[in-house]
């Protein structure tokens, strides 16, 4: 099973972004979701986003993670 924090796209450069992960900046490589915008959710493997989320399944994410934390 593998478990898959979402980040939030805060900056584009080239085939380059930053994702913000709960507070957590890192730089990732977009290359192979070319339509990225600002403000998008992905899920990232080795350095690489591999998916886009829509903002409600990140949510229903992030969410399940806040409660699992109490």
């Amino acid at each position: 099973m593998c478990l898959a924090f979402p980040g939030k796209i805060i900056a584009l450069k080239n085939q380059q972004a930053t994702a913000n992960f709960d507070g957590v900046k890192k730089d990732i490589n977009i290359s192979l979701i070319p339509d990225i915008k600002v403000g998008d959710f992905v899920i990232v493997h080795a350095g690489f986003a591999i998916s886009q989320l829509t903002s409600e399944d990140a949510w229903a994410v992030l969410n399940e993670y806040e409660k699992g934390k109490k």
